[in-house]
């Protein structure tokens, strides 16, 4: 008799993942006890003694919570109990930038890269499933964010996979205990403080009850569209801002990272691609791509596409663009000059 359906499944979407790495290389999974990653953990152990990879596990403890230190620790010895090698929990401290939900990411992410660089890993697992996609696209609906954050979260990216994207919440969670594993329920997941619980308490059931069943699928299919759009049109602005690159100009600092771009080869861009460049320019001038937002991009835009003799548009990160006759400058601020 064959395995459980719903492990097979987790099993064959981490041997598709295995595939793009070499034989022989580490390949850890970031456990956090959860369903998701439970199960992932269990897929990854399994083929990888068949794969030829050798294959360890990462947990991380956010220390947000009471007892989050022997949660840790019993994921450890699960980890160890499916043969993982190394099997390791890393404390951190989770700053307040962004809100909680950005710093407990960004400070899980770090230890995740810190340990995967200690290991020589080649690749780290995340248990992301198909509803997380859903979820993803609809907090970058809610935020007006564009097509490069409505396509989500990519399949793989760096050392980074998500093996589980295709495969729906449920069935990974069946998949857990037909394997005999005992997730843990992480009581964030259902905090209405979190803007991320509220959409898969509240509006994804919402959405389902009035459009019918089917809805977390069809989001991340169009997180998908969008991603092969959104990859394309970053090609091609990479191309379109080699092209309008005048180089350094003393007007716009020299050495302090100032640049120009052309406003003729701007000018003759498509709108969606134009405004990628200008983003582009203002980040590489030293403008913070987390504060950086599209209303700033767009001012910086009508110094190509509406210049009435406007002087310039201040930037987050002290920066400036300003045009000087048929150049597009990036540089400091005057007041950061002084």
């Amino acid at each position: 008799m064959g395995p459980d359906p719903a492990v097979a499944a987790v099993r064959l979407a981490v041997r598709g993942a295995l595939r793009e790495i070499d034989a022989g290389d580490l390949v850890l999974v970031a456990c956090s006890g959860g369903a998701d990653s439970l199960a992932l953990a269990g897929a990854l152990a399994f083929e990888a003694t068949r794969s030829g990879h050798r294959a360890g596990g990462v947990t991380v403890d956010h220390g947000l919570q009471d007892g989050s230190a022997e949660r840790a620790a019993e994921v450890v010895r699960t980890m160890t109990r499916l043969g993982l090698e190394p099997a390791e929990a890393v404390r951190v401290t989770v700053g307040t930038s962004g809100g909680p939900e950005a710093a407990a990411r960004d400070a899980r992410y770090a230890a995740l890269a810190d340990a995967a660089a200690r290991h020589r890993a080649t690749a780290v697992l995340l248990g992301h499933t198909l509803d997380d996609q859903a979820e993803t696209v609809l907090l970058g609906l809610a935020r007006g964010s564009g097509a490069r954050s409505l396509a989500g979260m990519p399949r793989a990216a760096g050392r980074y996979r998500r093996p589980l994207l295709g495969l729906d919440r449920d069935l990974v969670r069946r998949a857990c205990l037909a394997m005999g594993l005992d997730p843990w329920d992480d009581p964030h997941n259902g905090d209405p403080a979190f803007a991320r619980a509220r959409i898969r308490q509240d509006v994804l059931p919402l959405l389902e009850e009035e459009l019918g069943p089917g809805v977390a699928g069809a989001l991340a299919r169009t997180a998908r569209m969008l991603r092969d759009d959104a990859d394309a049109l970053d090609a091609w602005a990479d191309r379109a801002f080699q092209e309008a690159d005048t180089g350094g100009d003393a007007e716009t600092g020299g050495g302090a990272g100032g640049f120009g771009l052309s406003v003729e080869v701007l000018a003759g861009l498509p709108r969606a691609v134009r405004t990628r460049v200008l983003r582009r320019a203002a980040i590489a001038a030293g403008s913070p791509p987390g504060t950086l937002a599209a209303v700033h991009v767009d001012a910086v835009d009508a110094l190509v596409t509406a210049w009435r003799g406007q002087s310039h548009v201040d930037l987050p990160g002290r920066v400036q663009a300003r045009r000087r006759y048929e150049k597009l400058l990036f540089g400091p601020s005057e007041s950061s000059e002084i």
